[in-house]
């Protein structure tokens, strides 16, 4: 019998549609949530303000959320390595449970908190896997390797079925006033600001913060504007509103997994054309790359530190500090380039495609180590997510896994393909906005037409072919 349970939030930030919750209030209606402010996390120097501040609002939606619930939702600070345990120990719980990660500090950080709760004599589940829709080892190759490449990953991926999404957990129960005072004398607190903890952020997010706000937006882009049917073509073009813009949300949890594949499947049984049944798979293409980075992030944690492929381990990168700085201010000389960082530095977040661009400059352009690119992108992303970013530096760095790692990417032609009337280039480089669009997609500007706009820092072609033979170089 189980009196009282501690559910463990950390990246699933909602009540809905939540593996490990959902088993804890299947066995008591006590269930009481926390959620511990980890320093190791917060003081590691990649944190965006923009992130820190979405997470807080998504814990004053789960507050609120708990609250309709009947229950509450416990708020720590610390080292949660010893701050969950003594919670759980302080309150005598009968059990605690939380839902697995992919990253190597996660899975490092629960396996001292296991220890701490033997020792304490707590039982504790930690079997659950929320956040992805197969867990690492469900895919796997023929020979029982893990996958390396995404496309066979994806191949056996999608064919397997799809758990549906949890109900939410109704009934709860709420600590005891005695309970309330004992939580607090072991370190409870208020829930803080991101300027408490020392962030500040007033930009706002793609996405409204919390469980309902991530609802509301795959509603919209599901049923409501029916932008997935045109995601096929729409995703590319960063001046159009194609894309879901729920990453923030998958990031910390906000939604369930389940619960979005459940509305890709019901738009795709809506679709009445090979157009809009495309849009619907070519999106769910991209939960699935989402589930390959976090399946190689766990199989291959070696990831966090450097290149999968050996011949980039040792890569004579350039790494001029001031080129660098101004890749990350904006100030290239190449339009669709500088675009694409000056929304990440005032939205903190970018557009896919302007994240493929910039990555392609920095390390084959600048010739910059990737992992400059993915420590700053961590730094000013509200979406940032190690499996993925590191995933996607990777695959532009020539790094990664990928079959065919050879791709440069030329900024004009990416500007003129995806901004052809440079709407995208105007709105986030106003200086050059009464520019013919034809000198904003190719960047040949004029000397006396750039005003206080820097002309570009590195010719395209000539560093394309520095990089090719250093690449070349390398893996002879």
């Amino acid at each position: 019998m189980v009196d009282l349970l501690l559910f463990w939030h950390r990246r699933d930030l909602r009540l809905g549609d939540n593996v490990g919750l959902a088993a804890a209030r299947d066995r008591t209606p006590q269930v009481v949530g926390v959620f511990c402010f980890d320093p190791g996390i917060l003081n590691n120097g990649d944190v965006a303000p923009a992130r820190v501040a979405y997470m807080i609002g998504c814990l004053e939606r789960l507050q609120d959320s708990y609250a309709q619930a009947g229950g509450q939702l416990l708020i720590l600070q610390g080292d949660p390595r010893a701050q969950i345990p003594a919670l759980a120990k302080a309150l005598a719980v009968d059990a605690i449970h939380w839902n697995r990660d992919v990253e190597p500090y996660s899975r490092q950080r629960d396996t001292a908190v296991v220890e701490a709760l033997k020792e304490a004599g707590i039982e504790f589940r930690t079997t659950f896997w929320d956040q992805l829709l197969h867990e690492p080892g469900d895919v796997r190759t023929g020979t029982g390797e893990p996958y390396t490449v995404y496309t066979p990953f994806w191949r056996n991926w999608a064919k397997r079925s799809k758990a549906a999404p949890l109900p939410t957990p109704e009934g709860l129960q709420p600590l005891s006033a005695q309970q309330v005072d004992i939580a607090k004398q072991v370190g409870c607190i208020a829930l803080p600001s991101a300027a408490d903890l020392g962030f500040v952020w007033e930009n706002g997010f793609p996405v409204e913060p919390g469980e309902q706000g991530a609802l509301e937006r795959l509603e919209e882009f599901c049923d409501g504007s029916h932008a997935i049917d045109g995601y096929d073509e729409q995703r590319n073009f960063p001046f159009v509103d194609g894309t879901s813009r729920l990453s923030a949300a998958l990031k910390f949890g906000a939604i369930g997994i389940r619960t979005v594949w459940a509305a890709t499947e019901a738009a795709y049984g809506q679709s009445r054309s090979d157009e809009t049944r495309s849009g619907v798979q070519t999106w769910q293409q991209e939960l699935a790359w989402r589930e390959f980075y976090q399946h190689v992030m766990y199989f291959f944690p070696e990831l966090a530190e450097g290149p999968y492929r050996a011949p980039l381990k040792d890569f004579p990168w350039v790494n001029d500090e001031e080129q660098f700085a101004a890749w990350c201010e904006g100030r290239t000389g190449y339009p669709i380039v500088d675009a694409a960082m000056r929304q990440l530095n005032e939205m903190g977040w970018m557009h896919n495609r302007c994240r493929m661009i910039v990555a392609s400059f920095l390390t084959k352009d600048l010739i910059v180590n990737w992992q400059w690119g993915e420590k700053y992108f961590m730094q000013r992303l509200v979406d940032g997510d190690l499996s993925s970013n590191n995933g996607g530096w990777q695959w532009s760095a020539s790094s990664g896994m990928d079959p065919k790692p050879l791709r440069i990417f030329n900024p004009a032609s990416q500007a003129q393909k995806f901004d052809a009337e440079a709407e995208y280039i105007r709105k986030w480089v106003p200086e050059l906005r009464s520019l013919d669009t034809e000198l904003l997609v190719t960047g040949k500007i004029a000397e006396r037409d750039r005003g206080d706009y820097p002309a570009p820092i590195v010719d395209h072609k000539i560093q394309q072919a520095l990089f090719k033979d250093k690449y070349k170089a390398q893996r002879v």
